[in-house]
């Protein structure tokens, strides 16, 4: 869990992905097309990814991934990121962690 609070810190916008995952590569995509350029830790290329996998769903991610920080909180998984999208805030949040610029 310490390793995952101390990622997630690092960058305005941080995703826990997989490469084999396709909503994963839609979130990601998403971010991209706002203008955000977040930290990606594949979880399946990480030697310790299983043990992050798992820190993951203890927060309450399920499926485990994508797993979206904004500002160093957890905002949640596809589904949430693309709820706050279509209502508008997923950009402001990013513009208000200055992970984007407007």
């Amino acid at each position: 869990m310490d390793r995952i609070r101390d990622l997630a810190s690092k960058k305005a916008a941080v995703i826990f992905s997989k490469t084999s995952c396709c909503m994963c590569h839609s979130i990601k995509s998403l971010f991209y097309e706002l203008g955000a350029s977040p930290a990606i830790h594949e979880l399946d290329q990480d030697p310790n990814g299983r043990e992050m996998e798992w820190a993951l769903r203890g927060l309450g991610c399920n499926p485990s991934v994508p797993a979206v920080f904004i500002g160093g909180k957890f905002v949640g998984s596809a589904k949430d990121v693309i709820s706050l999208h279509v209502d508008g805030s997923l950009k402001q949040m990013l513009m208000d962690a200055k992970a984007i610029w407007f």
